[in-house]
C-alpha cells in the first residue's frame, strides 16, 4: 500500500503545473480528419484577404491610410483637445483600453471593442448600428461622451492642419463656409481616411496557429500547446460548443446573440441589436446613403431584419483572438476575468430581458480551467500591414509560457519584436 502511495505522489510531481490527472491520462495530440478540418478553419492561414469596401473609394489608397493614421492619433479631433481615436483604441493594448466603460470627454455605456480585422465585419459596434468602418469612425467624433466635437470644428482642422494631405487623396478641399454639405463632405472623408488605416490592423499568429501549422506539416505539434491547452481545445470544438458562435479564423461569426449577460448597475437600459438594427437602417452614412461610394445593392441592408424581439439584448460576438489580454469582458465590462465569463456560460442564467440562447454546459471545474488555458493560447501580435505605419506594438498573455517566442509572421510584414509586458 505504501509503495502504491509513493508511486502516486511521484506521478503528481511529474505533472506540469496546473495539469490534472484526468488531463494527463486522456490528452492526445491525435485528431480525426473532421477535427483537423475544423482546426484548420480556425487558424489564421484560413483567413481570406481583406475584402473590398465599395462604400469607400479610398479604402486601399496608401495615402489615405497614412492620413488616417495621423487623424486616428490626433487629440485635436475632440471638444477638449485631449481625446483621439487612439485614446480608447490603444495600440499597445490591442487597440482597446482595458476598462469596463469607454472614457472620452465623458463616460460611455459600453466597453471599447478591439478593431483588429474588423474590416471583415458587416456591422460595427456592440449593437451593429454602423455598416462600414468609415461610418463607425464618424459616430464617436460627434458623440457627446466620446470626442464631443462638431463637423465644422473637424473640417476647420483639416483646412488648417491637413489640407495638403487631404487634397492628395480627395482632391480640392471644398469651401467649408459655403454650407453644411461642404462641411459634411469633409467630415465623411475624415472617416474614410481613418477607415483606410484601420483596415490594415490585423492579428498575427498565436501559439494555436503554430500548433495547427505543425499538425499540417507533420512536425511535432505538442511544443506549441500544453496538454491542458489541447484538452481545452477539444472542449472548445466539442463538448463546450463554443464554435457555434466563435468560429472561423477570427473566432467570431460576426453575428448578434443574447447570452444572458447581466445588466450593469448605473448604466441605461441597453436593448442591443434590437435598437442597433433600426439605427443602421436609418443611418445618415449607411451603404445606401449619398455619402457612400457604393454603386449598386447593399446586400447586408437588403436582407436586414429589424424590430425582431429575438434581437433584444443581443450583442455582437467579439473575436477571441487576444482575449486573455482584454479584461474586463462583455458589452459593459460586467465580468472581470475569463474565469467569470466561463462560469456564466457554464451556468447559463436567464437574461435580464429578451431570451438567452445559452444552455447549461455542466462542465467540471477542471474542464473550465482547461478551456481557459486554451483561450490564453490565442494570444498573438497585433500588427499594421503595409506602409500606413510601423507595426503596432505586440500584445501577449503574460501567463503564457511561450509568449516571448511569439513573432510576426512574414505575411504580416512585421519584424521580430519583443512583446511588452502589459
Amino acid at each position: 500500500m505504501r509503495a502504491a502511495a509513493n508511486r502516486f505522489v511521484m506521478l503528481v510531481a511529474l505533472l506540469s503545473p496546473g495539469m490534472t490527472l484526468a488531463a494527463a491520462a486522456t490528452v492526445s495530440h491525435q485528431w480525426s480528419a473532421a477535427q483537423l478540418d475544423e482546426l484548420r478553419s480556425l487558424a489564421l492561414a484560413a483567413l481570406d484577404p481583406v475584402p473590398a469596401d465599395p462604400t469607400n473609394r479610398v479604402a486601399d489608397d496608401p495615402r489615405a491610410a497614412r492620413l488616417g493614421e495621423r487623424l486616428f492619433f490626433d487629440t485635436r479631433l475632440s471638444s477638449d483637445g485631449k481625446v483621439a481615436c487612439g485614446t480608447c483604441h490603444q495600440a499597445d493594448r490591442d487597440f482597446q483600453d482595458g476598462i469596463a466603460l469607454g472614457r472620452g470627454v465623458g463616460i460611455t455605456d459600453r466597453r471599447t471593442m478591439p478593431i483588429a480585422a474588423t474590416s471583415r465585419s458587416p456591422f460595427l459596434f456592440w449593437d451593429g448600428r454602423k455598416d462600414s468602418l468609415w461610418a463607425q469612425a464618424l459616430g464617436p467624433l460627434e458623440s457627446p461622451v466620446e470626442h464631443g466635437g462638431t463637423r465644422a470644428q473637424y473640417a476647420r482642422l483639416i483646412a488648417d492642419a491637413y489640407r495638403t494631405e487631404y487634397e492628395q487623396v480627395f482632391g480640392p478641399l471644398p469651401d467649408i463656409t459655403s454650407g453644411p454639405d461642404a462641411v459634411t463632405a469633409v467630415f465623411v472623408n475624415i472617416g474614410k481616411a481613418i477607415a483606410a488605416y484601420e483596415r490594415r490592423i490585423e492579428f498575427g499568429p498565436s501559439r494555436f496557429d503554430r500548433y495547427v501549422d505543425a499538425l499540417d506539416s507533420g512536425t511535432p505539434a505538442s511544443g506549441n500547446l500544453t496538454d491542458n491547452e489541447v484538452a481545452g481545445l477539444r472542449l472548445f470544438i466539442g463538448k463546450a460548443n463554443c464554435t457555434q458562435c466563435h468560429n472561423g479564423p477570427l473566432f467570431t461569426n460576426n453575428e448578434f446573440h443574447n447570452t444572458g449577460v447581466p445588466s450593469r448597475a448605473g448604466v441605461a437600459i441597453d436593448d442591443g441589436r434590437l435598437t442597433g438594427a433600426v439605427a443602421v437602417m436609418n443611418d445618415e452614412f449607411n451603404c445606401r446613403s449619398r455619402w457612400s461610394d457604393a454603386r449598386g445593392s447593399c446586400p447586408e441592408l437588403d436582407f436586414l431584419i429589424t424590430k425582431d424581439h429575438g434581437q433584444q439584448r443581443a450583442y455582437k460576438v467579439p473575436t477571441l483572438r487576444n482575449v486573455a489580454g482584454r479584461a474586463p469582458y462583455m458589452n459593459a465590462g460586467q465580468f472581470a476575468t475569463l474565469g467569470q465569463v466561463l462560469d456564466h456560460y457554464n451556468r447559463a442564467p436567464a437574461a435580464p430581458s429578451g431570451h438567452s440562447e445559452l444552455q447549461p454546459l455542466r462542465l467540471k471545474a477542471g474542464e473550465l480551467k482547461q478551456l481557459e488555458a486554451f483561450l490564453r493560447s490565442l494570444t498573438g501580435p497585433t500588427v499594421v500591414n503595409g506602409d500606413a505605419g510601423k507595426p503596432a506594438a505586440m500584445t501577449r498573455d503574460p501567463a503564457s509560457p511561450a509568449a516571448k517566442k511569439s513573432r510576426v509572421d512574414e505575411k504580416f510584414h512585421g519584424p521580430e519584436v519583443e512583446p511588452p509586458d502589459l
